[in-house]
């Protein structure tokens, strides 16, 4: 683990950030996304020596391709990867299309020019610490790469982290259940793991809970056994027979699946407090509505910035809306002054 005056230096870095840079959208290429960037290597290194940090470096072509401009504007613009590459690495890009010191940095790693992007993270000697970052191009792989980092460098990765990358998985099945209180099933069934995500509605009048979940951490049986265990799953509707059968199995009734239709105060507890002012990923805004109902605070499950977010609106900086129940990426955006 990293001695306490290294994480007291995180804590101070981030803080810093927290109050001045990151609220201010960047005027950079769309390839770089919204990352602060350093572009001297020297520098980044002498950094990394200093804060005890690794390298974050991103080989990345400016003005470049279809590929670089979309991982520029998607994932190195998503807030919560952008905070943690600010926060738990020095970020460095090196240009693979430029001369100069650029090349010569191509050069020792051995990097190709005009290349699509390629992240490698090292440490204050320039040495590589997870295996390099190359032909994947979605957020998931990126949180994945991250994470590995952390480890390598003995950091802990946050739970925001972690939970970024369930919420980014495409592993995602659906399941309909009704109980007698759908915000009781909101409460109940999503403080489970491997639910991604439920939704408080209406199904044939019956009050249900739509939810979304992971079947490689929940099979659809033990979803529905412990749901029924917290009576939150008198019936099931699936127009699936083998989910028929699991029901059946466990005397739960079964109907078809019909017209639905969402609460509108799906997230109950979550709208109930201030937390519903910041924006949040589905999965967060899940989790953070149960452990509201179970008189617990969501802040562990926060990033740094969102509960920044919640001191800007306490202090009158930010209105108030209901942020937590929107588009994630598109409401953070909103945050940000140009």
């Amino acid at each position: 683990m990293k001695h306490v005056s290294s994480l007291i230096f995180i804590s101070l870095f981030s803080l810093s950030l927290m109050a001045q840079d990151w609220t201010q959208k960047i005027d950079q290429p769309i390839e770089l996304g919204q990352v602060h960037w350093l572009r001297d290597y020297e520098e980044a290194l002498t950094a990394s020596r200093k804060q005890d940090l690794p390298v974050f470096i991103f080989f990345q072509e400016v003005p470049g391709c279809h590929t670089c401009s979309t991982f520029g504007n998607q994932v190195m613009s998503h807030p919560l990867i952008v905070e943690a590459i600010e926060t738990y690495f020095i970020p460095l890009v090196i240009f693979n299309n430029k001369g100069g010191d650029d090349a010569k940095v191509l050069k020792k790693y051995k990097e190709p020019s005009w290349n699509n992007p390629v992240v490698r993270i090292v440490n204050s000697n320039g040495k590589d610490i997870v295996k390099r970052h190359s032909g994947a191009y979605n957020p998931a792989q990126v949180v994945n790469t991250i994470q590995n980092a952390l480890l390598a460098s003995n950091q802990i990765s946050p739970n925001y982290l972690s939970l970024l990358q369930e919420e980014l998985s495409d592993n995602t099945e659906e399941a309909i259940l009704s109980m007698y209180c759908f915000w009781t099933g909101e409460r109940e069934i999503g403080s489970m793991s491997g639910v991604k995500s439920t939704e408080a509605g209406y199904m044939n009048g019956t009050e249900v809970v739509k939810i979304n979940y992971n079947p490689e951490e929940i099979s659809y049986e033990e979803l529905v056994s412990a749901s029924a265990k917290k009576s939150c799953a008198d019936r099931v509707y699936t127009d699936n027979n083998h989910e028929k059968q699991i029901a059946k199995n466990q005397n739960i009734s079964t109907k078809g699946t019909n017209k639905y239709r969402i609460d509108s105060q799906d997230k109950y507890y979550l709208s109930q407090t201030d937390f519903q002012n910041i924006p949040m990923l589905t999965i967060r805004a899940t989790k953070a509505n149960a452990m509201i109902a179970k008189r617990q605070n969501p802040a562990d499950i926060l990033s740094p910035r969102q509960l920044f977010v919640l001191d800007l609106v306490k202090s009158g900086k930010v209105k108030k809306s209901n942020r937590a129940k929107k588009e994630f990426v598109k409401e953070w955006a909103s945050l940000m002054t140009n």
